[in-house]
Order: C-alpha cells, then structure tokens, then sequence
C-alpha cells in the first residue's frame, strides 16, 4: 500500500515511517521466537553491554532519549525479564538498570539482528537520494540550532505583519 500524505503532514509521515520500520523489525523478533522482544531494546542492550550497569539518566543519554523515555523502556524491559533494576553499591539513592542472565543469553540472537538490520539499512539507503540517518541527523541538528517553535513564531509574525 503506498503512502501518500499531504505534502505537509511531516509529523504523519515520520510516525508511518517510524511504524513501518520498528513493525518489521518487530516481526523479525517474533519469527525468530522473541515476541516480547521491542525494537527499542536493542539501544538499551548495545549501551548496557558497552558500558555496564547504568542509571536511568546515564542509560538515557547513553542511547539519545528522555529520561522518560528511558524509564519507559527499563520498565518494559524489565516487565520482558531483560533487565533488572537494583541499588547503586557506591551510592544507595541511585538505582542502577543492568542485564540479566536471559538477556545475556539472547545476546548472540539481538546482536544477529542488529547486524542484519543495518545491511537492511544500508539497502534502504541505496534507493534514498539521501541516506535516512544522514537526513535525520540534520533535521535533528537543524532543529537545535533553531527549535521549530521558533520558526512557528516568526512564521506568525510576518504572516501579521
């Protein structure tokens, strides 16, 4: 089924695009017997193997997202049996997100997928004109130099004027 928004639902068309990509790769995982496993596991894997247990906000930083974001998916992961939660010995305030022994041992299997789903990046990115991370990266970097609801703004006020 082709996708065809108004040329300016950009915020439509990154969720469709969002969905078609995380739905594939999601019944990839089910096809190899991890339902439970989400696409947006995987960062939170890669980062706890990289660096070892880590706080919310580390973990947070560690993979790009809010620290909602981040507590969302350590709950989920945890809900799965992937990770699991635990104080900090240097510092009993903090709570500390690591893997656990079934996440380890899945690690031969995401990792698999991992590799495979940036060939299959890689592949998409031969038909773009543009690789999609490379145009992402720069809408992303745009947008912090000057935030969109700064561009709404002005866009408001010379409509006024």
């Amino acid at each position: 089924m082709k996708y065809s928004p108004e040329s300016d639902a950009v915020g439509t068309l990154l969720r469709h695009v969002l969905e078609l990509l995380e739905g594939d790769v999601a019944e990839v995982y089910r096809e190899q017997g991890l339902p439970e496993y989400r696409p947006r596991f995987s960062p939170v894997v890669r980062a706890l193997v990289a660096e070892g247990p880590l706080s919310i906000r580390e973990l947070a930083a560690a993979v790009g997202v809010t620290h909602s974001a981040a507590s969302q998916t350590a709950a989920q992961m945890a809900r799965a049996g992937l990770v699991a939660h635990a104080a900090d010995p240097l510092d009993s305030r903090r709570r500390l997100v690591s893997l656990t022994p079934k996440a380890r041992a899945l690690l031969p299997r995401i990792t698999a997928e991992w590799d495979a789903t940036v060939a299959a990046m890689a592949d998409l990115d031969a038909e773009l004109p543009v690789p999609l991370a490379e145009l992402l990266t720069a809408v992303a970097d745009a947008l912090h130099r000057r935030p969109l609801r700064d561009r709404i703004t002005a866009a408001q006020d010379a409509r006024d004027d």
